[in-house]
């Protein structure tokens, strides 16, 4: 198996196994801001033992790659307090297509900052997707599912912008898993500490089932389903994770509708779909696109005599 497939089945098995974030969200049955503090604190422990092992074998993270972290872990608590919040507005499986809206924004983001072209299909794709937001937010549908679709939307287009930058904040770090995850974990458990009042404020003390699905919620997608996705994206385009991150909303909707019962209307699985299936079109040609870099070698050279 080549080593670029193998690194591509890595991310789509972490974003399989964040895929479960939405539903284990919703069955522990807390806040937003419960859930998502107690997600990254249960987290911090076995992602401390990852980082000291890998710390034996590479040394410390040390300068830019220490800020990198440390600032992901910031993004990293904004987008779980805003995408926790978009769950409780529209549901676990919308909440998780609005956020990987990040698919956009990363590709452009990274045309600017690693000179990865986005392809023309990208652009072609770009107000579909924003077609299928309006359908999800249940502005012109009176059986809109969610206690608060167009709130829903704001949270989650919220979401996508933190996503972004920390996926992008992750992939310009060293090319390491543990170490940077570990930081950004520690750091987003204390800015999710301190915001939680702004974001209706935290129960430090939840009951036992809970206690349950938000170990497994900590374990799980956080600290196994972000490791396999954190080991990736230095080692392939920005674009390309953010493209194989798109089996998390398709997991999400069907698990959310078996476990959980949610019901979108037909607009908003319409909406749904749209999305989707633009965010596939406009990524198709992730992979092989070339950076500006490498298409500015491809120009032939005219002859001066």
């Amino acid at each position: 198996m080549g080593a670029h497939r193998r690194i591509a089945l890595i991310a789509t098995a972490g974003a399989l196994i964040i895929s479960t974030s939405g539903p284990l969200v919703r069955l522990a049955e807390v806040s937003p801001a419960t859930s998502a503090l107690f997600r990254c604190a249960y987290a911090v422990p076995p992602m401390i033992v990852l980082a000291w092992l890998e710390r034996r074998r590479l040394g410390p993270l040390r300068g830019r790659s220490l800020a990198f972290a440390w600032t992901a872990g910031v993004l990293f608590a904004l987008d779980l307090l805003f995408w926790h919040h978009a769950i409780d507005y529209v549901g676990a499986g919308l909440a998780t297509v609005l956020g990987n809206l990040q698919v956009f924004i990363v590709a452009f983001a990274a045309w600017a900052l690693f000179r990865e072209r986005p392809s023309n299909q990208l652009m072609i794709a770009t107000p579909v997707v924003f077609a299928g937001v309006v359908l999800i937010s249940g502005v012109f549908d009176s059986a809109a599912y969610g206690s608060d679709p167009m709130l829903g939307v704001l949270a989650g287009a919220a979401t996508s912008v933190a996503y972004a930058a920390f996926l992008l904040l992750m992939k310009a770090g060293p090319q390491r898993s543990a170490g940077p995850l570990a930081h950004a974990t520690v750091v987003a458990t204390v800015s999710i500490a301190a915001l939680s009042p702004l974001f209706g404020g935290a129960d430090l003390t939840p009951g036992r089932p809970a206690h349950g699905w938000l170990l497994l919620l900590a374990l799980g997608p956080q600290v196994l389903g972000w490791s396999l996705i954190t080991y990736t994206l230095p080692r392939q385009p920005a674009a390309l994770t953010a493209l194989l991150l798109l089996v998390q909303p398709l997991t999400t909707v069907v698990l959310a509708k078996v476990l959980l019962a949610e019901d979108p209307s037909p607009l908003q699985l319409t909406g749904c779909l749209v999305i989707v299936a633009g965010v596939l079109y406009g990524s198709r040609r992730a992979q092989p696109a070339r950076t500006d870099a490498e298409q500015d070698e491809q120009v032939p050279k005219t002859s001066t005599v």
